[in-house]
């Protein structure tokens, strides 16, 4: 079936960058580009109009959430209230339990990747958190997640995590890591079984990844062997490093090094390799420690910074910039990480992350952020069949609504999208030649019943917090709230601070008028 599409900008590529055509078209068919351009006249079986919108490639997102997110617990916890929600010594010391079911374990990837879709991501790597789980995330959970995204029809890359080690707070508030190598060593195995299983499962839509949790779990020898496994099953890597003082001062105490000093000397760096967050790097401002050009070591290695904007600006982090990483020649992909899963919000906060770094707007402009949702992320994939709209890619596409009153007027088309777009003004998703959504409603999907399920699954993984917490706080004290929560407020007392309060206004008025 030869389907054309129709729309007000086409974000094109010419073989070297996007490029943008007005009033144009793309004809596909089944799941492959043929035509980009203006006055197709061969005969199609199908014509979609966008009308005034955007027609993009679709976005590629290298550290996508796969679950119901936590951060929303986290990111405005203080360092001494961060403690509260890792794992105590006592909780280990219990067994460490699963926490939910096996029906809930495989919900949580259904309610993620329907939300991955709705904000336009086409390809997407996720990641999940493991404070809630036993351990690590399993084959069964995994088997469940490629189910959901091959029905949703989301192309994805996929592997179970593993780790041998966990941080965990002692009764006296100090922070350790507590090993389980056998655990690390079995995990890994099923994550190769997984990879030999799933990759290129499902017509190709999914493939398959090594997802070792975080640098500072793992041994030395795991990080030689899941190197060897991806080179062995020819795939990538993904790998959280550099990413905060903890996991930074772990491995410059033990080794004298830096996180990436340290995978560059084990040989575990590399072009398959992808690196969530990778702004703890020499001569980092947050970095104590630090000799050498971890920089340097990066693009010597060919290894590609997975960048996060959103998440690490929420924690008051920043990467050191985006800009200086790209003029040192460092391939950088972008990952949403949390909730909401939308690039157009990374996007900006990135873009302005960079600019206050640099005081300048060079190297951090939106089509520079662009080109890392899309062509960098691809080449990380080695994929020069997604990320671009072009005769011989893969029909990856969404469409940006542009008659919505909040986008304003309408100047450069990628300039507009992210300064007053949204996810939620993706109106049209097209995965490989199948059209996944349309109008922020997905085929044969109740999103009023996932969204009642997922607020179930996220009350059930906040009281979990309770059982791990070390110092055994009340749930009032460990989820403190913006404002008081009270049953009703004194008419008479509400009263008397409105007078107050107006008062004390008025004064302050007349004190500014008089100056």
């Amino acid at each position: 079936m030869k389907t054309k599409l129709k729309g007000r900008y086409v974000i094109g590529y010419d073989g070297c960058d996007h490029v943008i055509l007005e009033n144009a078209e793309i004809v596909y068919e089944k799941d492959t580009i043929l035509y980009v351009g203006k006055n197709y006249n061969e005969e199609v079986d199908e014509v979609m109009d966008a009308g005034n919108a955007i027609i993009s490639p679709g976005f590629i997102d290298l550290n996508a959430l796969g679950d119901i997110d936590h951060d929303i617990l986290h990111f405005e916890a203080g360092a001494d209230r961060q403690k509260n929600l890792l794992w105590s010594e006592n909780h280990i010391q219990s067994g460490h339990p699963e926490l939910m079911t096996e029906e809930e374990e495989s919900f949580k990837s259904l309610y993620a990747y329907s939300q991955l879709i709705l904000h336009g991501v086409t390809t997407a790597m996720p990641i999940t958190s493991v404070f809630y789980k036993s351990w690590a995330e399993t084959y069964e959970e995994l088997a469940a997640a490629a189910k959901h995204a091959a029905e949703l029809g989301l192309r994805i890359y996929l592997g179970p995590s593993f780790q041998s080690g966990m941080r965990v707070v002692q009764p006296n508030g100090n922070i350790k890591l507590h090993w389980d190598e056998k655990a690390g060593e079995a995990g890994l195995q099923k994550a190769v079984e997984f990879v030999e299983k799933f990759d290129g499962a499902h017509g190709g839509m999914v493939r398959g990844m090594l997802a070792p949790e975080r640098i500072e779990s793992q041994t030395a020898e795991q990080l030689k062997q899941i190197k060897y496994y991806s080179e062995k099953l020819d795939v990538p890597i993904k790998l959280h490093a550099a990413q905060g003082s903890f996991e930074f001062n772990t491995i410059w105490e033990a080794h004298h090094v830096t996180p990436i000093r340290y995978l560059y000397d084990l040989g575990f760096l590399g072009p398959r390799t992808g690196i969530p967050h990778a702004h703890f790097v020499s001569g980092y401002s947050g970095a104590k420690y630090g000799q050498g050009d971890d920089l340097a070591l990066l693009r010597e290695t060919n290894t590609t910074v997975i960048h996060c904007p959103l998440i690490i600006g929420r924690h008051g982090e920043a990467l050191e910039s985006f800009a200086k990483y790209k003029r040192a020649g460092i391939n950088i992909a972008l990952g949403t990480d949390t909730f909401p899963p939308d690039m157009f919000q990374n996007v900006r906060i990135g873009s302005m992350l960079s600019r206050m770094v640099e005081g300048e707007t060079d190297g951090s402009v939106y089509a520079d952020f662009f080109r890392s949702a899309t062509l960098d992320a691809a080449a990380f994939l080695g994929r020069n069949d997604l990320g671009r709209i072009a005769a011989g890619a893969k029909a990856d596409i969404i469409a940006i609504d542009l008659d919505r009153y909040h986008m304003g007027v309408i100047d450069d088309p990628i300039r507009t999208m992210f300064v007053s777009g949204s996810g939620r003004d993706v109106k049209l998703s097209i995965i490989n030649g199948k059209v996944v959504m349309k109008d922020q409603k997905i085929p044969n999907l109740d999103l009023k019943e996932i969204k009642y399920k997922g607020q179930k699954y996220f009350d059930k993984m906040r009281r979990g917090y309770l059982e791990r917490d070390y110092q055994k706080l009340p749930e009032k004290e460990l989820f403190k709230p913006s404002f008081k929560i009270v049953e009703s407020i004194s008419d008479a007392k509400a009263r008397k601070q409105f007078t107050k309060t107006s008062k004390e206004n008025e004064k302050h008025s007349k004190d500014f008028q008089n100056k």
